[in-house]
C-alpha cells in the first residue's frame, strides 16, 4: 500500500502589489506528520530564497511547513533599512502585503497566525520585525537574525498589543556593517513594550551571518511554541 504525502496548503502571490506580485515560493514539507504549522523564511539582500529555506531543516518541528517567498530581483527593498521610510515604502509595503496574504491564506486553510512563525536574516530579519510592528498579530514565533525595524524613526513607535504573548528571538553580531546594534535593541524594546516575550542576544566581533547558538535558541523557542 502506497503512503500518500500530506496535503500542503495552496498559496497564491498574484494579488500582492508590485514589485513583489507573483513571487515564487519555495517549500519544504514537514519531515513527519500532517501540516499543523508553518514558518515563513525571508531571505537577505541578493540571496536566493532557497538558501534561507535551508534553515528549516534546523528549526522546523514536526508538522511544520517551510515557506520561502523570493523577492523581486532578490531584494525586498532598494535602500538601507535605516533610510527614511519613504525611500523604501513601495517595496516594503508590497512585501508586507505579500506576507500578510500568505498568513491569511494559511489561516483560511486551517493554520492560524498563532501557528505561523516569521524567520529572517539581515534584510529579511528587518522585514520580519517591521512586519510584526506594522501588522501585529499573535504570531506563533519570530526569529530575526541580525535585523531591526525599517525606517529612520527614533524612537520607534509603540507597537499595538495585538502581538502580546508572541515569543521573539533577536540575535545580532556587533559591530555589523549593515545593522546598527542600537536599532536591534530599540526594536526589541518596542516589541517587549507591546507584550511580546522577547529574547535578545548580542554576539561581539562575529561576522554578518547566522550562528549555531542562535539556531539553537530559535529551535528551543520553536519546540515550545509549536508543541
Amino acid at each position: 500500500m502506497t503512503m500518500q504525502e500530506p496535503a500542503l496548503p495552496v498559496l497564491d502571490t498574484r494579488e500582492a502589489p508590485l514589485p513583489h506580485r507573483g513571487a515564487r515560493i519555495f517549500t519544504l514539507a514537514p519531515a513527519r506528520g500532517a501540516v499543523r504549522s508553518a514558518a515563513i523564511y525571508l531571505h537577505g539582500r541578493g540571496a536566493p530564497a532557497e538558501d534561507i529555506l535551508s534553515l528549516h531543516r534546523e528549526l522546523g518541528v514536526d508538522g511544520m511547513l517551510g515557506l520561502a517567498p523570493e523577492a523581486r530581483e532578490n531584494s525586498w527593498y532598494p535602500q538601507r533599512f535605516i533610510a527614511p521610510y519613504e525611500y523604501n515604502r513601495a517595496s516594503v509595503e508590497s512585501a508586507h502585503a505579500l506576507i500578510a496574504s500568505l498568513i491569511d491564506q494559511l489561516d483560511a486553510q486551517g493554520i492560524p497566525p498563532s501557528r505561523v512563525a516569521l524567520v529572517g536574516f539581515s534584510q529579511g530579519a528587518c522585514l520580519s520585525l517591521d512586519h510584526a510592528l506594522r501588522h501585529p498579530r499573535r504570531f506563533g514565533a519570530i526569529a530575526a537574525f541580525t535585523g531591526g525595524a525599517i525606517g529612520d524613526a527614533d524612537p520607534l513607535p509603540r507597537a499595538p498589543s495585538d502581538i502580546a504573548g508572541t515569543p521573539v528571538f533577536l540575535g545580532a553580531n556587533d559591530p555589523d556593517p549593515h545593522i546598527p546594534y542600537s536599532r536591534v535593541e530599540a526594536t526589541a524594546r518596542a516589541l517587549a513594550s507591546a507584550g511580546a516575550a522577547v529574547t535578545l542576544r548580542r554576539y561581539p566581533g562575529r561576522p554578518h551571518s547566522v550562528f549555531e547558538d542562535e539556531i539553537a535558541e530559535a529551535r528551543a523557542m520553536f519546540q515550545i511554541a509549536f508543541a
